[in-house]
C-alpha cells in the first residue's frame, strides 16, 4: 500500500481508518526514520485537517497550529502531538466547542495529546512568560483553517525571539546547564536519556533557537545527522517498548539494536555517543559565540565613545608560533601556514591547553583542511608539544575534544578510531573509553611531581587501554600497540620498551595488592620480574593511582592506596636487592601481639575495632585526615571454621566487608599454640557499628556451634522480598597455580552480597582445606577475593584437587 493509500483510507475512515493507516505506516518494514517521521506527521496532518473542518462549519478567524517537535515534523511512533488552536477572539463559544471536536477524538484514540487554546496576543504574552513555550512556537506550522492568523502569528514570534535574544538566550543556556546537571551527558551514560540528556534532542532544538535568534549560528557540519540518528534510536526505542520513553534502557538495547539493522548494543551506544559528542561539541561552541556576541555589544558603545566613533581593533596576544589569542580564543596568527607546519595542530593545542583556553572553531577547521601528516618518526617538537598538551590539566580535556570534532586526533594517532565513543559495560567506569584515557592523563598530569619522567608517565596514561576494542586481554593487545605508537611519536628503543611495560601492567599493582598475600614472597618478586626497574616501578605507582583516579569513585580510596604503596616499598626492596632473610616473618604490630597473646592465653577470640585515619605509606598527610573505614582486628586460636564464623557474625550484624585478610601468627617463643589474625575493614549498611563485645559473644557461638548463622541470614533473607533488577553475571571461580610456592591461590570474582563471604568461607571448609590466608576487595558491586589454601598437611594443594575444589565453590555460588 502506498503512502497515498494510506492518507486516503485515513480521509476515508475516520479516526479508526487513522488508527489503522497509522498502525500500517508504523509496521512497514521499508520504511523508517525521516521518511517515516515525515509520513507519519503527513497523516495526521490530514486527519487532524478533516476533524477541524467538520468542526469548524461557519467559523473565522481560527487556526489549528502544530508547535514543538511535531511542528518540525518530526513524530515519532508514540510522539505526543502539541497543538494550538488560534482564534481571533471573535467567537469564543465556537472555538471551545472546535476544540471538544478536536481533543476528544485524539485522547479517544490514547495518543498523549499537549494542547493550548489562544489569541495571538494571549500566544506572545504565554511566550514572554515561558521560555519553553516560545521555543515551542519558534516551530509553529499552520495545520487547518486561517492561513494568514497562523503566518502572523509566526512572524511576530520570530520577531520578538530576535529582539529579546540579548535577554532570553542566557535564560536558554541556563536551562540547558540546568537539564545537563540533572540528566548528565549523553556521550558517556550506559542508560542515557536521548532527549533530556546534554547532547541530546533537547540541545539540538536550543541549538535551533540560536539560530533563529539571528545573533549566533552553531557549527551545521554534521549536525543534520546527528539529530537523525537520535531521532531513529528513540523510534525503535517506542517500536520496542510500545511505550513513550527517551531512556535508553539496558535490557531494551539489544531489541533497539536489531530494530535499527545494527550489529550489537555496543554498536548502538557507539552511535549515539557519536551523535551526542557532535551535539554536545555543537553546543559548546555557540554558546561561547553568543557570550562573545553579548559581551562585545556591551562593550562596544564603550570604546566607541573613547575612540571617538571609530571602529576598534581585536587584539591578538601572542601564544606561540603561528598562534595567538584573539577574545578570549586560540586562533592561528595571521602569518602562520599549516601547509607548511605539520606540528601546528600540537603546538596550538599545547598553547590552548596551557592557557586554559578554548581552540576557535574556524583554526581548528583551518588545520584540518590544510595540514600534512607528520612524519614517522615524529620530530621531537610533534612529541614535546604533544607531552605538553597532556599534561596541562583540566584544560585538556576541551582542546582534545575540539581536535577530536574536527577529525585531527585519528590523523595523529590512527589507533584511537578503535577506541573513541567506545561503551564500558561496567558501572565502575564513568566514562567512555577515549575519554577515561584522557582523563587519566589529566589525573596522571597532577603527578608529573612524583616521577623522573613525567613525558613516559602521559604517554602511557594516554594509551594504557588503548587495546580495548581488539580481541583477548586489553592489556597483552595494548603493549604491541602502545610499542608502535610509541616508536612512532619518536621515543627511543628504552622509552618504548618501558611505556610499553607500563601498558602491559597497568593493573598489576592494584590487582596484587588487593587480591594477592603480599607476605608471600612469590607475590612480591613476580611483580618485580615484571616491572623490572625502580625507575618503571615509580612510573607505573603514578599510572596506577591516575587510572583508579580517572575510573570513578569505587575504584580508589585511601585504603587502596595503602595497599598499593605497601606493595610498591616491598617490589622496591626487592628491586635494591634489600630483601630480608625470611620475607614471610613479617612482624606483628603492638596490638597484633598483644591481641594474639590474650587469645592463646583464653582460649577464645579477642577483638578491637578503631576508626583508621592514617595516610597511606610513603604519603604526607594533608589536611584534615581522611577517614579509612573502621578496622577491625580479631586474633582467634587456630581451629577450623573460623572464616565462616567471622564472615557470618559480620553479616548477621549488617557490616560490609570492604577489605579482609587472614593469616597465621607465629606467637614468641615459650608461648604454646597458634594463633590466626584477621585484619578487616568493615563498614554499617545502616546506623552505626555494634558493640565489640556483643560481636565477641556472637563469634564465641559461631565457634562453638550454638549459633546458627545459616538460619540466621535464610530467615532475614526470606524477610525481605527480591527486587528486579539487572541480572549479575555469573562467579567465576579460578586456580592460580603459578601465584604461590607455598599455598594454592584459588579467586573468586561475583557480584558482592550479604553472607558471600561467609558462603565462600563455609564451602571452603566443607572442602577439607586449610584457609592459610585470605584477601578481599570489593569494587562497586563486585566482590574479588582471593584465598591462600593448603591441604591438612600445609602443603599446597595437587592440580586436580585444587581445580575440583574450585569447581564445587562455584557451583555452591551459582546455586
Amino acid at each position: 500500500m502506498t503512502g497515498t493509500d494510506v492518507q486516503k483510507e485515513a480521509e476515508d475512515s475516520g479516526p479508526s481508518g487513522y488508527a489503522a493507516a497509522r498502525l500500517r505506516l508504523l509496521t512497514e518494514e521499508a520504511r523508517s526514520g525521516p521518511p517515516r517521521r515525515a509520513a507519519l506527521a503527513e497523516l495526521t496532518d490530514d486527519w487532524l485537517t478533516g476533524l477541524f473542518a467538520a468542526g469548524a462549519e461557519g467559523l473565522r478567524g481560527a487556526s489549528l497550529v502544530a508547535v514543538g517537535g511535531y511542528g518540525r515534523g518530526e513524530l515519532s511512533p508514540r510522539s505526543d502531538l502539541d497543538l494550538l488552536l488560534l482564534h481571533d477572539g471573535s467567537d469564543t463559544k465556537a472555538v471551545a466547542a472546535l476544540a471538544d471536536r478536536l481533543w476528544y477524538p485524539v485522547w479517544d484514540l490514547g495518543l498523549d495529546l499537549d494542547h493550548s487554546v489562544r489569541t495571538p496576543a494571549e500566544a506572545r504574552k504565554t511566550a514572554g512568560e515561558d521560555l519553553k513555550v516560545q521555543l515551542g512556537l519558534l516551530d509553529a506550522r499552520h495545520i487547518a483553517g486561517d492561513l494568514g492568523l497562523t503566518a502572523s502569528l509566526r512572524t511576530a514570534v520570530l520577531a520578538d525571539w530576535r529582539n529579546q535574544a540579548p535577554k532570553r538566550l542566557p535564560e536558554l543556556q541556563e536551562l540547558c546547564a540546568e537539564r545537563a546537571e540533572r540528566q548528565g551527558e549523553l556521550q558517556y551514560l550506559l542508560e542515557p536519556d536521548l532527549k533530556e540528556a546534554r547532547g541530546g534532542l533537547r540541545d539540538a532544538t536550543a541549538l535551533r533557537a540560536v539560530a533563529a535568534s539571528w545573533l549566533a549560528d552553531a557549527p551545521r557540519e554534521g549536525l543534520t545527522d546527528a539529530r537523525r540518528r537520535l531521532l531513529d534510536v528513540r523510534d525503535a526505542l517506542h517500536l520496542a517498548t510500545g511505550r513513550a520513553t527517551d531512556r535508553l534502557a539496558l535490557q531494551e538495547q539489544d531489541q533497539v539494536a536489531a530494530e535499527l539493522g545494527l550489529l550489537d548494543a555496543d554498536t548502538l551506544l557507539r552511535q549515539v555517543y557519536e551523535a551526542a559528542r557532535l551535539v554536545s561539541y555543537a553546543s559548546d561552541v555557540t554558546w561561547r559565540e553568543v557570550g562573545r556576541v553579548l559581551k562585545s555589544r556591551a562593550v562596544r558603545p564603550r570604546l566607541r565613545a573613547m575612540l571617538g566613533g571609530g571602529k576598534p581593533t581585536a587584539e591578538r596576544s601572542p601564544l606561540a608560533e603561528g598562534v595567538v589569542e584573539q577574545d578570549g580564543e586560540v586562533v592561528l596568527a595571521r602569518a602562520a601556514r599549516p601547509e607548511r607546519d605539520p606540528v601546528l595542530p600540537l603546538r596550538a593545542a599545547a598553547a590552548a591547553a596551557q592557557a586554559g583556553l578554548p581552540l576557535s572553531l574556524h583554526a581548528v577547521r583551518r588545520l584540518a583542511a590544510t595540514v600534512r601528516p607528520l612524519p614517522t618518526p615524529w620530530p621531537a617538537e610533534a612529541r614535546e608539544q604533544l607531552v605538553t598538551l597532556l599534561g596541562s590539566g583540566r584544560p585538556t580535556i576541551e582542546v582534545w575534544e575540539a581536535l577530536e570534532a574536527e577529525g585531527l586526533i585519528t590523523r595523529l594517532l590512527p589507533d584511537w578510531e578503535r577506541v573513541r565513543c567506545r561503551p564500558q559495560r561496567n558501572a565502575v567506569h564513568l566514562w567512555t573509553v577515549d575519554r577515561h584515557l584522557i582523563e587519566t592523563a589529566v589525573r596522571a598530569s597532577e603527578f608529573t611531581r612524583r616521577v623522573s619522567r613525567p613525558d613516559l608517565l602521559l604517554v602511557a596514561a594516554l594509551l594504557h587501554d588503548i587495546g580495548k576494542g581488539w580481541p583477548g586481554d586489553h592489556s597483552v593487545a595494548g603493549e604491541i600497540i602502545a610499542k608502535d605508537v610509541a616508536a612512532r611519536i619518536g621515543f627511543d628503543r628504552h622509552d618504548v620498551a618501558v611505556v610499553a611495560t607500563l601498558v602491559r601492567h597497568h593493573l598489576t599493582l592494584i590487582d596484587t595488592a588487593t587480591r594477592r598475600d603480599l607476605e608471600d614472597p612469590a607475590t612480591v618478586r613476580s611483580v618485580a620480574e615484571a616491572v623490572g626497574s625502580q625507575g618503571t616501578l615509580e612510573l607505573l605507582h603514578a599510572l596506577t593511582e591516575a587510572d583508579a583516579l580517572a575510573t570513578g569513585p569505587a575504584a580508589w580510596s585511601s585504603w587502596r592506596g595503602s595497599l598499593v604503596a605497601d606493595l610498591v616499598e616491598r617490589v622496591s626492596a626487592v628491586l635494591a636487592g634489600d630483601v630480608p632473610d625470611d620475607p614471610e616473618e613479617a612482624a606483628p604490630t603492638a596490638e597484633q601481639e598483644r591481641l594474639a597473646l590474650e587469645a592463646a592465653a583464653t582460649g577464645s577470640p579477642v577483638l578491637a575495632l578503631r576508626a583508621q585515619t592514617e595516610p597511606p605509606v610513603g604519603q604526607e598527610p594533608s589536611g584534615d585526615p581522611e577517614p579509612l573505614g573502621v578496622e577491625l582486628l580479631i586474633a582467634v586460636p587456630d581451629q577450623p571454621g573460623v572464616l565462616p564464623a567471622v564472615a557470618g557474625v559480620l553479616a548477621m550484624h549488617r557490616l560490609t566487608v570492604r577489605t579482609a585478610e587472614l593469616r597465621s601468627l607465629h606467637l614468641p617463643d615459650g608461648v604454646d599454640g597458634s594463633v590466626l589474625l584477621l585484619d578487616w575493614r568493615v563498614a554499617a549498611e545502616y546506623g552505626s557499628l555494634p558493640q565489640a563485645a556483643r560481636l565477641r559473644s556472637d563469634l564465641v557461638r559461631a565457634l562453638d556451634g550454638s549459633l546458627d548463622i545459616a538460619g540466621r541470614l535464610a530467615e532475614r533473607d526470606a524477610a525481605y522480598p527480591r527486587r528486579r533488577g539487572v541480572v549479575a553475571p555469573a562467579a567465576r571461580v579460578s586456580v592460580h597455580p603459578a601465584a604461590s610456592r607455598l599455598a594454592t591461590v584459588i579467586e573468586v570474582r561475583s557480584q558482592d552480597a550479604p553472607g558471600l563471604l561467609f558462603r565462600i568461607g563455609r564451602a571452603l571448609e566443607d572442602a577439607s582445606v586449610q584457609v592459610r590466608s585470605a584477601h578481599v576487595s570489593t569494587l562497586g558491586a563486585n566482590a574479588v577475593d582471593a584465598f591462600y589454601v593448603t591441604g591438612p598437611e600445609g602443603a599446597p594443594l595437587p592440580g586436580d584437587e585444587a581445580a575440583s575444589v574450585a569447581r564445587k565453590l562455584e557451583e555452591t555460588l551459582r546455586g
